[in-house]
């Protein structure tokens, strides 16, 4: 089945305690009602170095992701499916999904 990688774009997560632990608890419900298409639940991404041809910078590069998940999914339109209902996007932010090429 094909795999397809979620990033996540802007969004920030909330500044209360109160409120991560609810950002927390609306992901793990997503992630429990997709079942078994969630293949690696992902993880928010930290510090960031761009990589250009001609240079390595600290920071991230202009619409560099935020997170990411791995789904399995059928086709790229179902992988959609399963990502519409993720709390991430009620916190601002948009998801991108993209199919996985194997070589």
């Amino acid at each position: 089945m094909p795999k397809f990688l979620v990033t996540y774009h802007g969004g920030d997560m909330p500044a209360s305690a109160e409120g991560r632990e609810q950002a927390i608890a609306a992901f793990a419900a997503w992630a429990s009602a997709t079942g078994e298409a969630v293949v690696d639940p992902g993880a928010p991404l930290g510090a960031a170095r761009t990589v250009t041809a001609d240079s390595v910078a600290d920071g991230v590069a202009q619409g560099t992701p935020t997170g990411y998940s791995v789904l399995d999914a059928a086709d790229l339109d179902r992988a959609v499916d399963l990502v519409r209902s993720h709390p991430f996007i009620g916190r601002g932010g948009s998801l991108q999904v993209s199919q996985a090429m194997t070589p």
